[in-house]
């Protein structure tokens, strides 16, 4: 995957994409009426996404249901937004597959421990333990939706990283987070836990996405279902008090900095949404995003729309239906921006 050679601008909570309210339900039922009768078979060229037919069969923790799917329980003040069942964990595992580097911070070979927060399927863990064998390597999550059968210097703990964290200070000679945003209400209090476990010398490397699509064409247009797509998550996260605009605001930056962290690095990436790219590697990675994306787009945004913006299960339907529609339209280039973040506690502290 090529780094974006021009960093997003960083425009702040009161950016205009911010601002602007949703569009109602109705625009997308008249959308997809409209559509439907100009392209009457469009689809029927096109291959549904695969189902899982997998779900959850116990857990340790009681996960709330809404409209039929499992989101995490309500444990303390963790709160998330994204489905935790077997629909969408395959999809999280599909988005992992975007590059072969595991981290981007310069680590020793011989590092003693590991952590990886908001650890998920696990997969990232996993390969990082079968990477670094000689390692202890730990995730945690709120959900106990890791495989069993794991490499022997790795654990997983349930655990809530809004709390106070468990490991003792300068324990850790890597901490790892991704994908937090929607899901953190103080992200400087985050960033001073993992600079406190974090042994001097030690890495904290943190991975987030923008919510909205954007092109570079216009072709993710106001009225879209594309620009819509991230509005959902800006407004749902105003609501929690738990931002989705980690990028935007430039948090991980700030709040690294603001914790004590030094030498600290930004890596900008645009991530493509389906197959458009002439570059064959970009186009993989895309056709890889629209894969993961097709599969779960109730299981992304259910939350959001329903519990917080008062949506119903079929208004949702209804507009992941016509983004499904415009996301499989070569015409339409749409991408995310991705951002890494890393940066090294003093050795002296």
């Amino acid at each position: 995957m090529a780094l974006d050679e021009t960093p997003p601008t960083v425009t702040g909570g009161d950016d205009s994409t911010t601002a602007q309210p949703l569009h109602p339900v109705t625009h997308w039922e008249q959308l997809n009426d409209q559509e439907e009768a100009e392209n009457n078979d469009a689809d029927s060229v096109i291959s549904n996404p695969v189902e899982s037919t997998a779900s959850m069969t116990s857990s340790i923790l009681s996960y709330r249901t809404i409209q039929g799917r499992t989101f995490h329980s309500e444990r303390g003040n963790a709160q998330y937004w994204a489905a935790n069942d077997e629909q969408q964990n395959e999809s999280m595992d599909i988005v992992l597959l975007l590059d072969d580097k595991l981290f981007l911070s310069p680590l020793k070979d011989n590092i003693q421990s590991a952590l990886d927060i908001g650890t998920g399927t696990g997969i990232w863990a996993i390969d990082f333990a079968d990477q670094f064998p000689g390692a202890k390597v730990v995730g945690t999550d709120i959900s106990p939706i890791q495989p069993a059968w794991v490499p022997p210097n790795l654990e997983f703990h349930i655990d809530d990283c809004t709390q106070p964290w468990t490991f003792a200070p300068g324990s850790i000679d890597f901490v790892h987070m991704r994908y937090l945003f929607g899901s953190i209400k103080d992200w400087s209090a985050l960033f001073k836990e993992a600079f406190r476990v974090c042994r001097p010398g030690g890495w904290v490397e943190s991975h987030e996405a923008s919510a909205m699509m954007e092109s570079d064409d216009g072709t993710v247009t106001d009225t879209s279902a594309m620009h819509e797509w991230g509005r959902f998550f800006i407004e749902g996260g105003k609501k929690m008090g738990q931002p989705c605009t980690i990028i935007e605001d430039d948090l991980q930056q700030k709040c690294m900095r603001e914790a004590g962290f030094e030498d600290i690095q930004i890596a900008d990436y645009k991530i493509a949404i389906g197959g458009w790219p002439k570059d064959k590697k970009m186009r993989e990675i895309g056709q890889y995003v629209l894969t993961a994306l097709e599969q779960d787009f109730e299981g992304y945004v259910l939350y959001m729309a329903s519990q917080l913006l008062g949506w119903s299960m079929q208004e949702v339907k209804v507009y992941c239906a016509q983004l499904r529609r415009e996301l499989r339209s070569t015409a339409n280039h749409p991408f995310f921006r991705y951002r890494a973040v890393y940066g090294r506690k003093p050795q002296v502290y």
